[in-house]
């Protein structure tokens, strides 16, 4: 398999990534072969995988449009992933000129491209880095370059959580990125989960069991598990509730039955 420029020389293509396969997924052109395979085999079980990630991307374009109405100039999107049309730094700095946003990944790919999508950007900057270990993430040069952390900051977790095992202890992980928020500041969040998708839970377990075999275990929570991912925010209106629903732009009977798989919010620190 020829290794394009855009894949550094220290990662291993022959092994699916997540990051990769979200970006297949998206219709992106940054997966190889053994990305669309395993995405492919997941879609056998789960068809509607490209729908509930483009419903995840129109959130997340929402909730920062929303973050820079509220006067938020600072993001960190941590799980950031590889960078496809409608980044966050696009849209925050298109709504607010001169918001900073600071990208966060273990992905080797998803930090290359990014660095190579923001070359020349001085308010935005890439981190590699594990949600797993907060502190690292926090105590990041580029952090402390672009992110002043005593004032409001919108923290992004998309579709990351899930990639948590309990043993992880993401809810730690979270409270920890918590502790360290000013006053003001929003999570932004999506998160997997059974409710909502339009099959049953034995069908959809062969999706999962995909990403469990590529050594990814995919956690699909129920909500009042996902909820727990708020504790010391105020959850905004309309609270935690399934992608479209969040704030739409656009009828529900519009959506494709599985846009509404999985669950969104958006919560303030106090």
């Amino acid at each position: 398999m020829e290794r394009p420029a855009w894949a550094p020389r220290s990662i291993d293509i022959s092994v699916p990534s997540v990051s990769r396969m979200y970006d297949y997924y998206l219709g992106g052109s940054h997966n190889f072969e053994v990305d669309r395979e395993a995405a492919r085999k997941a879609m056998e079980f789960l068809p509607g995988l490209p729908k509930i990630m483009q419903a995840n991307r129109a959130f997340l374009r929402r909730a920062v449009r929303f973050a820079a109405e509220q006067g938020i100039d600072q993001y960190l999107d941590v799980g950031s992933g590889i960078p496809t049309f409608g980044n966050v730094h696009e849209i925050a700095q298109a709504a607010r000129p001169g918001a900073r946003v600071v990208y966060v990944d273990h992905d080797p790919v998803a930090v290359a491209h990014s660095q190579a999508v923001l070359a020349g950007n001085e308010d935005a900057g890439v981190v590699a880095a594990d949600l797993r270990k907060p502190r690292e993430i926090l105590t990041s040069p580029e952090v402390a370059r672009l992110i002043d952390l005593d004032r409001p900051v919108a923290l992004l977790l998309v579709a990351v959580l899930h990639f948590l095992e309990d043993a992880d202890e993401p809810h730690r992980a979270v409270a920890e990125l918590r502790a360290a928020l000013a006053p003001g500041s929003l999570l932004i969040l999506t998160h997997a989960s059974h409710e909502g998708i339009p099959l049953s839970q034995e069908r959809a377990e062969g999706a999962v069991d995909v990403y469990r075999d590529i050594r990814n275990p995919l956690v699909m929570r129920p909500r009042d598990e996902i909820a727990r991912f708020f504790d010391g925010f105020e959850l905004l209106d309309p609270g935690l509730v399934h992608l479209p629903d969040w704030r739409p732009e656009s009828a529900r009977e519009d959506e494709d039955d599985f846009a509404f798989s999985g669950f969104a919010g958006v919560g303030r620190t106090a």
